[in-house]
């Protein structure tokens, strides 16, 4: 019932696909898109920081007709800043140093660490109602993201498809023929990685092969560059995952790893 975006513009869709779009305009990340009354939606825009590295710069909320735009260490509610812990009509938004959290009543909870990883889980009464970049949630991967009606879409195009049209948005869409480097030459670091023993309780709670994909995709992005950005923001979801699946995820940073 998760969906969430991290790193070096990794996604993960309701149904599990784990997918790269390095999209630098505003997006729906995910709405309810049944036609007669929605009722929720997110979007997301990211930037590149002063380091290069892609991050949410802000989250826009809309739940029933309440409107909340976070940034870092900011809340606006309805164009009001407000203090946290803060309660309004079946929603609650708290924050602390390093997470801000909304739960909403009609079924969804955000999470987002005001930096590169955001996460929403939804109720599944929403299952085949929303769409964005985390899909359409029917269960089913690949199908109607990648595949819809006989047509298949790569994850640029599928990303591309999901931007939210503002008149003046100076922003340029990712190409769509660029395709991904096979970064093959990482796999058995990111294996190690991994499948370190602090992550012994998560093998079986999560797909392991698709955050060893994430990773490669991050160690070729550094190109050899020890950054600890590429290594540790895939490593930091598995573990957050894991936690959110019910695991245990042992204690995997050191003094000189992440």
């Amino acid at each position: 019932y998760v969906c969430s975006t991290w790193g070096n513009n990794h996604f993960k869709t309701f149904d599990g696909d784990i997918y790269q779009f390095p999209g630098i305009c505003e997006y729906n990340f995910v709405s309810d898109c049944r036609e007669a009354y929605k009722e929720f939606s997110v979007h997301i825009q990211r930037a590149l920081n002063s380091n290069g590295h892609p991050e949410i710069q802000y989250i826009l909320i809309k739940i029933k007709d309440i409107m909340v735009y976070l940034k870092p260490n900011l809340v606006v509610v309805d164009g009001q800043i407000v203090k946290t812990p803060y309660y309004t009509s079946g929603v609650l938004i708290e924050s602390s140093e390093i997470y801000t959290k909304i739960y909403a009543k009609l079924g969804m909870i955000l999470m987002w660490n005001q930096q590169d990883a955001l996460m929403v889980e939804l109720d599944n009464k929403f299952n085949n109602h929303t769409c964005g970049l985390c899909g359409d949630y029917n269960g089913i991967p690949i199908y109607n993201e990648f595949v819809n009606g006989g047509e298949s879409y790569n994850s640029i195009t599928y990303g591309n498809l999901q931007k939210i049209s503002k008149p003046n948005a100076k922003c340029e869409d990712p190409d769509e023929t660029q395709a991904l480097p096979s970064c093959n030459e990482h796999r058995a670091e990111c294996q190690r990685l991994l499948t370190s023993p602090a992550f012994a309780d998560c093998r079986l709670r999560l797909n392991l092969e698709m955050y060893i994909q994430a990773c490669m995709q991050d160690k070729c992005a550094c190109n050899g560059k020890e950054d600890s950005f590429c290594l540790c923001s895939t490593i930091s979801e598995y573990s957050r995952q894991c936690s959110h699946a019910g695991g245990r995820p042992g204690e995997w940073r050191t003094q000189n790893f992440c």
